[in-house]
C-alpha cells in the first residue's frame, strides 16, 4: 500500500520475529500495545495458532484470502505474519471506535419522556434499542452496502410480530442497492421508497430510540445505517407524520387536542395564501364588508397583483429560513429575527406588499413548523406554490382542482406496498383510534390492522380495566 498511514514493520521479540501491518488511523493504539504487542512473547512456538491462543481479544481469525485481508485492514484489524512474504496471516481486531456522546434529541425534542437520541455509531444505536426490548425475538440482519464506502446497514424487526412480507420487502430492496457510497440514512430512503419522485416521504426518519422500540413492538421494520444518527421506520402512513411521539406521554385528551391543532395548522399553512390570492383575484363577493375596507386600505399603494405579492413574500420567508439553517446557530437566529422584521417592515412601507398578506404568510410559515417530522415540513413548504398558481389561474376552483390532484396522488402512493392513506382509505375503524385522536391505551389492545402482524394482540383488555385495591 502506498498510503502514508499504513504501517508495516518487523517486530523482534526475543528469538522470534513478527511482521506487523495495520492502518494507523483506524487502529486503537492502546489495544495494539496493551492487548497485542505485550502478549506476543507469551506465544510458545512460531505458529499462528499459538499466537491466537494467547491474545485476549475475541475477534481473531487466520486466513490466506487476500480479499478478506484487504477488507479487514480497512476496518481496523492488525495483520500479524511470521515472515514478511507469508500468504497466511493472523487478523486481530483493534478498531478505534470514535463516537460522540449520547445527547438530547435536536429535531424531535420533547419536554416529557426519554432524552436519549441516536448517534453516528450503529453499535451504540443497537444498544439503545436492545436495552428497551430485551427479548430474544428482536432480530438484526446486517449488510454491507456501497462499493466504496462499505457502509454497514442493519434491518431490525421482532420475529413473530412483524409481517414477514414487509421484512422480506425491506431486505430485498436493501440488498439490491447498487451504489458506490452510502453516507446517511437519507440515501436509503431515496433508494427503497416506492415512489422516488413523490414530494411525500414514505419512510419516517427518527432520531429517537424510544420511538423505534415502540414501532418495533407494533410490528414495523427499522433500518439503521452506520454513520447516521437517524433511523428509518417502515411501512408508514400519512397520518403518522403528524403524530408526535410525545403524544403517548400525555393525557389522551390533551394529546388528541394537540394532534388536531397540528392537522389544522398543516391545512392552514398550505391553503391560506392560495385562498387569499383566489379571493382577491376572482371572488371579491366572499369578503365581508367590514374586512373589505381594511384590504383596500392595505393594498392601496401596492402595484403588484396578489399572485406576485404572495410569491415575493413566500420566497422571502424561504430565503430567511434557508439562511438561518445554514449559518451558525447564534448568527442564524439573529438573521431570522432581525431579517424578518426589517424586510417585512421595509416591504410594507415601500408598497411592495400589504400588511394583511404579510401577517398571513408569517402565520402560514409558523404553522408549517408544527409538523413533528422534518421531511414532511419540507413537503408542506413546497406544496403552497402549486396551490398558489392554480388559485391565480382558476380561483377557488383551482384550489379544489389542485387538492384533487394531490388527493389522487396520495391514493396511489404506497409505503412498502401498503396504502399510504391508511387507516383513512381503506378505512380501518380500529386503527382510527390512533389517527386523528389518540384513544387511551386500554382502548387499543390490538396492534394496527394495516400492518397485518403475526401476533395482533398486545394485552388483555379485560385485565387492563381491572381495578385493584391498595390493601388486599
Amino acid at each position: 500500500m502506498n498510503s502514508d498511514d499504513f504501517i508495516h514493520y518487523c517486530y523482534p521479540k526475543f528469538e522470534h520475529e513478527y511482521w506487523i501491518s495495520y492502518n494507523q488511523s483506524l487502529v486503537d493504539p492502546d489495544i495494539l500495545h496493551k492487548d497485542i504487542m505485550c502478549h506476543l512473547d507469551k506465544a510458545r512456538g512460531t505458529s499462528l495458532e499459538n499466537i491466537k491462543s494467547v491474545l485476549p481479544i475475541e475477534n481473531i481469525m487466520i486466513t490466506s484470502d487476500v480479499n478478506i485481508i484487504n477488507a479487514k485492514i480497512h476496518t481496523g484489524y492488525v495483520v500479524i505474519q511470521l515472515h514478511e512474504l507469508d500468504v497466511t496471516c493472523l487478523l486481530v481486531q483493534a478498531e478505534s471506535k470514535q463516537s460522540r456522546a449520547i445527547s438530547l434529541p435536536e429535531v424531535e425534542f420533547s419536554v416529557v419522556g426519554p432524552k436519549e437520541s441516536f448517534v453516528e455509531s450503529m453499535s451504540i444505536n443497537l444498544n439503545l434499542i436492545r436495552k428497551r426490548l430485551p427479548i430474544a425475538e428482536l432480530t438484526v440482519k446486517q449488510f454491507e452496502i456501497g462499493s466504496v464506502s462499505k457502509t454497514n446497514i442493519a434491518v431490525i424487526f421482532i420475529e413473530g410480530i412483524a409481517n414477514q412480507e414487509n421484512v422480506n420487502t425491506v431486505l430485498q430492496r436493501v440488498k439490491e442497492i447498487d451504489f458506490d457510497q452510502i453516507i446517511d440514512s437519507s440515501y436509503i430512503t431515496q433508494m427503497i421508497s416506492d415512489n422516488h419522485l413523490s414530494l411525500f416521504p414514505q419512510l419516517v426518519d427518527t432520531e429517537r430510540p424510544d420511538r423505534c422500540a415502540a414501532v418495533l413492538s407494533e410490528g414495523k421494520v427499522v433500518v439503521l445505517v452506520n454513520g447516521s444518527p437517524h433511523a428509518l421506520i417502515s411501512p408508514t402512513s400519512l397520518i403518522e407524520f403528524f403524530a408526535a411521539f410525545e403524544d403517548y406521554f400525555l393525557n389522551p385528551i390533551i394529546a388528541s387536542s394537540f394532534r388536531i391543532i397540528r392537522l389544522f395548522a398543516v391545512g392552514f399553512s398550505i391553503l391560506i395564501t392560495p385562498i387569499y390570492v383566489a379571493t382577491l383575484t376572482f371572488h371579491y363577493e366572499l369578503i365581508p364588508k367590514d374586512l373589505m375596507g381594511t384590504l383596500i386600505t392595505s393594498r392601496r399603494e401596492v402595484p403588484l397583483p396578489p399572485i406576485l405579492e404572495a410569491i415575493f413574500l413566500e420566497l422571502t420567508i424561504e430565503l430567511l429560513r434557508e439562511a438561518g439553517a445554514r449559518l451558525p446557530t447564534k448568527v442564524g437566529q439573529t438573521i431570522g429575527i432581525v431579517g424578518g422584521i426589517v424586510i417585512g417592515t421595509a416591504s410594507v412601507e415601500a408598497g411592495l406588499t400589504s400588511n394583511v398578506l404579510l401577517i398571513i404568510v408569517a402565520l402560514a410559515a409558523l404553522a408549517s413548523f408544527t409538523t413533528p417530522v422534518y421531511q414532511m415540513g419540507n413537503t408542506i413548504r413546497l406544496l403552497r406554490f402549486p396551490f398558489l398558481l392554480f388559485a391565480n389561474f382558476y380561483g377557488m376552483l383551482g384550489v379544489v382542482i389542485c387538492f384533487c390532484y394531490m388527493l389522487a396522488h396520495l391514493l396511489r402512493l404506497t409505503s412498502l406496498g401498503r396504502p399510504f392513506l391508511e387507516p383513512i382509505y381503506p378505512t380501518r375503524m380500529q386503527d382510527l383510534k390512533d389517527a386523528f385522536f389518540r384513544f387511551p391505551f386500554s382502548a387499543n389492545p390490538n396492534r394496527p390492522i394495516k400492518l397485518q402482524t403475526g401476533n395482533s394482540l398486545r394485552f388483555n383488555p379485560k385485565k387492563a380495566k381491572e381495578k385493584k385495591d391498595v390493601d388486599e
